[in-house]
């Protein structure tokens, strides 16, 4: 298949059958773009994850697009993101036109509500999953308990703690000489 066509349709199925936003997204991603076509590692996966985080927008399109600009340069990552994006527009469209109308069933109510369950399931599977893949020894482990505490008890913005711990990886790499 032409590889501009499986980078946007890839995307747009990724974007089409995820709920829940970027976090959600991280276990399909996983399984697509590593696992099944091996367009990038785990690890360039989990970067590219970092910075979108720390870049403006939403994590989904920044991931698709370095992604994409990874395999195939600018019209790469353009493609890949116009596919990540297409289906939410195409379906947030439809939603805000019949809303207003269907928003005070109980059926709605209810698949929203197992909806906002099962994402949070797959974020937690993908947290999951990182954490077996980045917290690999004693030094990646006190970066994790100082920046998971640190979360919990600091109100500062993400982009804070991803500087900290990228210093904080780079102290004690120098401190332990490795």
């Amino acid at each position: 298949m032409n590889v501009y066509l499986d980078l946007y349709l890839t995307f747009a199925r990724i974007g089409g059958l995820t709920f829940g936003g970027g976090y959600a997204m991280l276990p399909m991603l996983q399984k697509e773009i590593v696992e099944n076509r091996g367009w990038v590692s785990e690890e360039e996966l989990m970067d590219y994850y970092a910075i979108g985080q720390c870049t403006p927008g939403v994590i989904a399109v920044n991931t698709a697009t370095f992604v994409g600009r990874k395999i195939k340069g600018t019209p790469g990552g353009i493609l890949a993101t116009l596919g990540v994006v297409s289906p939410s527009f195409v379906i947030i469209s439809l939603i805000a036109a019949f809303i207003q109308n269907f928003a005070d069933l109980a059926v709605i109510k209810n698949a929203f509500a197992g909806i906002r369950v099962c994402v949070c399931v797959l974020i937690f599977n993908a947290v999951v999953k990182l954490f077996k893949k980045s917290v690999i020894d004693a030094p990646t482990l006190v970066i994790f308990l100082l920046i998971t505490i640190g979360s919990l008890l600091l109100d500062w913005s993400p982009i804070l703690f991803v500087i900290a711990a990228g210093t904080l990886g780079i102290l004690l790499k120098v401190i332990g000489g490795k």
